[in-house]
């Protein structure tokens, strides 16, 4: 079996995407692998919606993976398996709206940053 390159969705710049656990149950079926990993969800804004949803439809069709690299916090760049894709419309463009497989440590991450948010709220309610 010949190893493919991946399809490869790359931020190059701004800030990471934010990751939103998934809520629904529809993409747990879409992960199939030896370690488990959770599903997430993240939303960027593209110039061109329907060429990014094409890339991936058309790796998906030949089985070849499609992956998101973008710049974490620290300065590196990582990537996460893309699962699932759709376009939305908003006033300032299309919204590519990912669904991706994140690994352990990167969920541990993202629910240190939610509960800092939420204590630097209530810091904030407290100065009041």
């Amino acid at each position: 079996m010949p190893i493919t390159e991946p399809e490869l969705i790359t931020v190059v710049e701004g800030p990471p995407p934010e990751f939103q656990l998934s809520r629904e149950f529809w993409p747990f079926s879409l992960w199939e692998g030896k370690i488990p990993q959770a599903i997430a969800l993240a939303q960027m804004r593209t110039l061109n919606g329907q060429s990014m949803l094409d890339r991936c439809t058309r790796a998906w069709g030949v089985a070849r993976p499609v992956m998101l690299d973008f710049p974490a916090t620290d300065g590196l760049r990582r990537k996460v398996e893309v699962l699932a894709a759709r376009i939305t419309q908003a006033d300032e463009g299309d919204v590519l709206n990912l669904w991706v497989a994140l690994p352990a440590d990167a969920v541990a991450e993202s629910m240190e940053d939610a509960s800092s948010d939420e204590d630097d709220a209530d810091d904030n309610l407290a100065a009041l």
